[in-house]
C-alpha cells in the first residue's frame, strides 16, 4: 500500500512584502505529528511554497484545489468522512485540517484529542 501524501506549506513564507508568516491549519497538523512521530513516518510529505500556483498541489488535486494542508489518500481504502474527490485528477483527499488529523490517528493507532 503506498503512504498518504501530506502537502504542506513550508514555514515561514512571506506574502509579498510582508512577512514572515507560518500557516495556522499547517500548524495543527505540525502539532499532531510532534505527537505523533512516529505516523509522521508513515507520510510521505512534501512541502511547497505559500506562491500560486502550486504545481506540486496541482499535479496531484488539480488547479481547483491548491489549498493546504491536504492529505492525499490511497483509493484503495474506503474515503473517509469528509474526504473529497478532485475532478481533475480523481484522487481522494482531505483539506480540513482536524479531519486530517483524526483520519490518520484512527489510521496509525496514534494519540487522539480528548473528546
Amino acid at each position: 500500500m503506498r503512504k498518504p501524501i501530506l502537502l504542506m506549506l513550508n514555514p515561514w513564507f512571506d506574502d509579498g512584502d510582508i512577512g514572515p508568516f507560518y500557516c495556522p491549519d499547517c500548524g495543527i497538523i505540525e502539532g499532531f505529528l510532534a505527537y505523533n512521530p512516529d505516523i509522521r513516518k508513515q507520510l510521505e510529505t512534501i512541502s511547497v511554497e505559500f506562491k500560486r500556483p502550486r504545481p506540486k498541489i496541482i499535479e496531484y488535486l488539480g488547479e481547483e484545489n491548491q489549498g493546504s494542508p491536504a492529505l492525499v489518500l490511497d483509493d484503495s481504502n474506503r474515503s473517509p468522512d469528509g474526504a473529497k474527490k478532485s475532478f481533475s485528477t480523481g484522487k481522494t483527499f482531505i483539506d480540513d485540517p482536524i479531519l486530517i488529523c483524526d483520519y490518520l490517528g484512527n489510521r496509525f493507532e496514534g494519540v487522539m484529542p480528548h473528546p
